[in-house]
């Protein structure tokens, strides 16, 4: 799978990303690293539309064959939609985690910053990917 970190997109250390919508939602899943680190995917587990996430807090997991990883809200706010696609193949994530298999679309609280996260640059520095 090739590394390459979306320019448009935030990334959080725990390699959640965030992409900011047209209507003023963001869009959230987990980095190509991480995907690429976990291995074959075999379970996601998301909130149900509705759920209010504080930034920091753990919001599901994904398990793989080698590891179950907890995804970590990267924003606050509310889940508007999950990627019900993604639960039932979880290898959508695994092929497509930029596209097809992003995991929540959240309206953002709205005292939500995104000044914990990192460029594509960082992050690609970061993960040793540069």
């Amino acid at each position: 799978m090739s590394q390459h970190f979306p320019p448009e997109l935030l990334y959080a250390d725990s390699h959640e990303y965030v992409r900011r919508n047209a209507d003023g939602t963001v869009t959230v899943g987990i980095s190509a690293f991480a995907v690429e680190e976990l291995g074959d995917i075999v379970f996601v587990e998301l909130p149900e539309e509705g759920t209010q996430l504080d930034q920091g807090s753990s919001f599901g997991t994904v398990e793989s064959v080698k590891a179950v990883e907890e995804l970590v809200a990267p924003v606050p706010g509310t889940v508007l939609r999950r990627n019900e696609a993604v639960l039932a193949s979880p290898e959508d994530l695994q092929n497509d985690p930029y596209g097809d298999g992003w995991l929540l679309q959240l309206e953002p609280a709205p005292d939500a910053s995104t000044d914990g996260l990192r460029s594509a640059a960082a992050y690609a520095a970061q993960v040793g990917r540069t």
